[in-house]
C-alpha cells in the first residue's frame, strides 16, 4: 500500500474521558445479538434457532476461559488500574458475572418456553426419564449396559478417596449415597463420557439426555449402596495459554508442555450446578473448588446447551435455512467444458476478488493451490497457517508439492488459541514430508493468510498470490462470510515475497508498495489514511470512512474516527463483536454510524474504505482493530485497486447501512435490533440477498 500520509502532532480536538465502551461488556452485548437470533421466531428457523442457543452457550464458555480468567489473573496478581473504560479490575468482574447471571437466564427461559414446546410441536421433542415409554425405558438399558457402563469411572469421595480434578467444561453427576449398613451419606461424582451423544436419538425425532440414562441406572455404578439424589454441574476453568518466548526453535515444545499443563490445574472461573442441586452436594462443590459464590449459576436442566448442536443438525430441512451450494467465480468458471479453469491462465488476464462463502472457496483457493502443487512449472509454494480443518486438502496439497520435489514453506501459527494441539499435528506432518516449516516469529502470532506461488514460464519466472481475510479452511469457508485476492500483479507479488522471506528469515523489511503490515505498519498507516480524510473535509472534498471489523477497541485508532467526526466526517463502522466505540455521541461521534449484522453467516471480513477526496483508497485484509493485532501479530492489509473491486465493496457497505437491511445498531453505548420494520415485515437480509444475488448471476451466465 502506499505510503500513508503523515499524522498531525496535535489531535485538533478535546476529547470525553469516557470516551471508550468497556470491551468485556461490548462482547456481552455482541453475544445478546446472539441470543436475539435465538429469539427471533419471524426470520430465523426454528433448528437455525436452537443452534444459536448453542452458539451462545460456546461463545461464553469460550468468553470465560479466555478473557474472564484473564481478568480474574489480573486482580489476583493485585493490578488494580482501571481498564480504558475506566472501570476498576473488580467492579468489573462483578457487573460482568451480574449481567451473565442475566444473560443465561433469558437463555434458559427462551429454551424452556419457546424452543423446546416449538420443536414438540413439530414432532422434535427432548425428553426427560419420566417421559420415556416402557419399551425406550429397555432401549436405553440396554444401550447403558452395552455402550456407556463399560466406560464410566464413578470417583467417590471419603478420608481415602480426595476429591478428584474436574476437568473443564466436562458434564459431571454429583450423586448423593447412603451406606446401608452406617446409614452414613457419601458423595460420589461420574464424569460424562464425550464420545457418547449428548442427546442420545429413540425413534423418530426424540431424544433424551445421556445424563438422564446415566442417573437412572446408577445403582449399577455403585451396587450395595442407596442413591438418595442426584444432579449435574460444569466448571468453567482458566485455559488461555500462558507460554515464555524464548526463541521459535523451543516454542514448539514450550507449548506442547504447557497444553500438558493445560489438563491439570487450571484454577476455576464459573460453576454451573442444575437448580435442583442438594444444598450439602452444593457447599462440598463450592468449598472444594474454592470458587467464590458470586461465580455459582444455578440453571435449570439440561445444562450445557452447546449439546443442541447435534439436534440442530438433524436432517429436517424445513426447519432449518433453505439449503446453499456455492458457486464458482465467474472468472474461474469454464463455460465450454467440464475441465477445471486454468487459474493462473486467469490470473494472467485479471484479478480475481473473491468473496466466500458465495464464491466456491474449493474452486477457488483451494483449487489454487492444488493447481499448483500438481503444476510441474511451479518451482515453489510459500503459505501461512493459522487453522486449518481436520482433513485438510491445503496440507495434503502442500506435502503432495514437497514430495514433487518443490520448494514449500509453511509458516505454521501453532499458538492459534484453541487449535494448538491439531496445528501441532499438521506441523510434524509436513516437516516429515520435507515441508520447511516455520513457527512464526518470536513474541508475534502470524496472523496474515498468504500464498505465494512462483512459477517458471516461457517469458521467466512469475509468482501469484492470494491475499485473505480468513483461514485456509474449506469447512469455515462455506459459513464464515470472507474475502480474499487472487492476483498476478508483481508489485503485489513481490511485496508478499518480501514478507514470507522476513516471516523465514532474518530480514528487517517494513515498508511495502500495496501492503500495510502489523505490527509496524498497519495502525500508522489507517490513522494516516483518517488523518487525510479530515484534510479532504477541511479543504471541501469527498471525504468518506468505511471500516467492516470483527471488533474495534483500539483507543488510537477510535480516537482518530471521534477526531474525523468532529471534522465533519462521514464514519460507518460495520463490526460483528466488540466495538469500544460510542456511536452517535453529540460533539463526540454525531457523524459516526455503527451497525452489525448476524445471522446464517458468521461476518468475518476486514474491509476498509476511505473517500480520499474522491480517489478511494479500498482494501481487504486480516486485521481486526484491537492492540493484539495491531501490535502483537503479523497482519496484512492490501490494497484493491480495480474500479469494479472497488464497487463490488462500496455495494456491501451500501447494503449493510440501508435502512432497510435488517441490522443492529449502535446508539451511543446500547444496541437496538432493527431487523422487523414497523409493519412488522422482515427488513432485507443481507446474507440471502447476496444468495439470490448468486444464483441471478449464475442463471444470466447459463442463459
Amino acid at each position: 500500500m502506499p505510503d500513508a500520509p503523515a499524522q498531525p502532532t496535535e489531535p485538533g480536538t478535546e476529547l470525553l474521558a469516557d470516551r471508550y465502551v468497556d470491551r468485556e461488556l461490548s462482547w456481552l452485548a455482541f453475544n445478546t445479538r446472539v441470543l436475539d437470533l435465538a429469539r427471533d421466531r419471524v426470520r430465523v428457523p426454528l433448528l437455525e434457532r436452537a443452534r444459536f442457543l448453542a452458539i451462545f452457550s460456546s461463545n461464553l464458555d469460550e468468553y470465560f476461559m479466555v478473557r474472564v480468567a484473564g481478568l480474574k489473573r489480573r486482580i489476583a496478581a493485585g493490578v488494580a488500574v482501571p481498564g480504558a473504560s475506566g472501570i476498576m479490575p473488580r467492579d468489573l468482574h462483578d457487573t460482568i458475572l451480574a449481567r451473565v447471571r442475566e444473560l443465561v437466564a433469558e437463555q434458559s427461559r427462551v429454551f424452556a418456553e419457546e424452543v423446546r414446546p416449538e420443536l414438540a410441536a413439530q414432532g422434535i421433542t427432548l425428553l426427560t426419564w419420566a417421559d420415556l415409554t416402557d419399551d425406550e425405558r429397555a432401549a436405553m438399558g440396554t444401550l447403558f449396559e452395552e455402550r456407556v457402563y463399560p466406560i464410566l469411572t464413578p470417583l467417590a469421595v471419603d478420608p481415602s478417596h480426595p476429591f478428584p480434578y474436574i476437568s473443564g467444561l466436562s458434564i459431571n453427576l454429583a450423586v448423593l449415597l447412603r451406606n446401608p449398613a452406617t446409614r452414613a451419606r457419601q458423595f460420589a461424582r461420574v464424569k460424562l463420557p464425550t464420545n457418547v451423544s449428548r442427546f442420545l436419538p429413540l425413534s423418530g425425532d426424540r431424544f433424551v439426555p445421556l445424563e438422564e440414562v446415566i442417573g437412572h441406572h446408577l445403582h449399577r455404578l455403585f451396587s450395595g449402596m442407596d442413591v438418595l439424589q442426584w444432579t449435574t454441574f460444569r466448571v468453567t476453568r482458566n485455559e488461555d495459554l500462558e507460554v515464555e518466548e524464548d526463541d521459535a526453535e523451543n516454542l514448539l515444545h514450550a507449548l506442547e508442555r504447557e497444553l500438558l499443563r493445560r489438563k491439570v490445574g487450571r484454577p476455576p472461573v464459573r460453576l454451573e450446578v442444575a437448580d435442583d442441586i442438594d444444598d450439602q452436594m452444593r457447599r462440598l462443590i463450592v468449598q472444594e473448588l474454592d470458587i467464590s459464590e458470586k461465580e455459582v449459576f444455578e440453571l435449570p436442566a439440561p445444562l450445557d446447551l452447546t449439546g443442541l448442536f447435534g439436534i440442530a443438525g438433524i436432517d429436517r430441512e424445513d426447519l432449518q435455512y433453505p439449503p446453499f451450494l456455492p458457486k464458482t467465480h465467474p472468472e474461474l468458471a469454464e463455460v465450454e467444458s467440464a475441465k477445471p479453469v486454468d487459474v493462473f491462465a486467469a490470473l494472467r488476464h485479471t484479478d480475481v476478488l473473491l468473496h466466500h462463502p458465495y464464491d466456491s472457496f474449493a474452486t477457488s483457493v483451494q483449487r489454487f493451490i492444488e493447481q499448483a502443487a500438481a503444476d510441474p512449472l511451479v518451482l515453489a509454494i510459500k503459505q501461512t497457517l493459522y487453522r486449518t480443518s481436520g482433513d485438510s486438502p491445503i496440507v495434503d496439497a502442500l506435502i503432495d508439492a514437497a514430495e514433487a520435489g518443490k520448494q514449500v514453506l509453511a509458516v505454521v501459527e501453532i499458538k492459534a488459541r484453541f487449535d494448538e494441539q491439531a496445528n501441532i499435528a499438521w506441523a510434524r506432518k509436513l516437516e516429515r514430508a520435507g515441508v520447511h516449516v516455520v513457527y512464526g516469529m518470536v513474541g508475534l502470532k502470524t496472523h496474515c493468510k498468504l500464498c505465494l506461488v512462483v512459477r517458471d514460464e516461457p517469458d521467466g519466472l512469475r509468482r501469484y498470490v492470494h491475499i485473505g481475510t480468513g483461514n485456509y479452511n474449506p469447512k469455515t469457508a462455506r459459513t464464515y462470510e470472507d474475502m480474499g485476492l487472487l492476483t498476478a500483479n508483481p508489485i503485489i507479488t513481490d511485496d508478499v515475497a518480501r514478507l514470507f522471506n522476513h516471516l523465514s528469515g532474518m530480514t528487517r523489511e517494513t515498508r511495502y508498495r500495496r501492503l500495510l503490515v502489523a505490527p509496524e505498519g498497519i495502525r500508522s498507516g489507517l490513522l494516516g489514511f483518517i488523518e487525510e480524510e479530515i484534510g479532504h473535509a477541511r479543504a471541501g472534498r469527498e471525504a468518506r470512512i468505511r471500516l467492516k471489523v470483527n471488533s474495534i477497541v483500539d483507543e488510537r485508532v477510535i480516537d482518530a474516527l471521534y477526531r474525523a467526526s468532529a471534522a465533519g466526517v462521514p464514519v460507518d463502522v460495520w463490526v460483528r463483536g466488540t466495538c469500544g466505540l460510542r456511536a452517535g455521541v453529540p460533539e463526540l461521534s454525531e457523524n459516526i454510524r455503527v451497525r452489525s449484522i448476524l445471522g446464517r453467516f458468521l461476518e468475518h471480513s476486514r474491509l476498509f474504505w476511505f473517500a480520499g477526496g474522491g480517489h478511494p483508497h479500498v482494501g481487504l485484509g486480516s486485521a481486526d482493530l484491537m492492540h493484539r493485532n495491531l501490535d502483537r501479530r503479523v497482519e496484512t492489509i492490501v490494497l484493491v485497486t480495480q474500479p469494479r473491486h472497488i464497487a463490488q465493496i462500496e455495494h456491501l457497505f451500501d447494503l449493510a447501512f440501508d435502512d432497510a437491511t435488517a441490522s443492529w445498531w449502535l446508539d451511543d453505548t446500547t444496541w437496538h435490533q432493527r431487523t422487523l420494520g414497523d409493519d412488522g415485515v422482515p427488513k432485507l437480509d443481507l446474507h440471502e440477498h447476496l444468495i439470490a444475488a448468486l444464483a441471478s448471476r449464475r442463471a444470466e451466465r447459463d442463459r
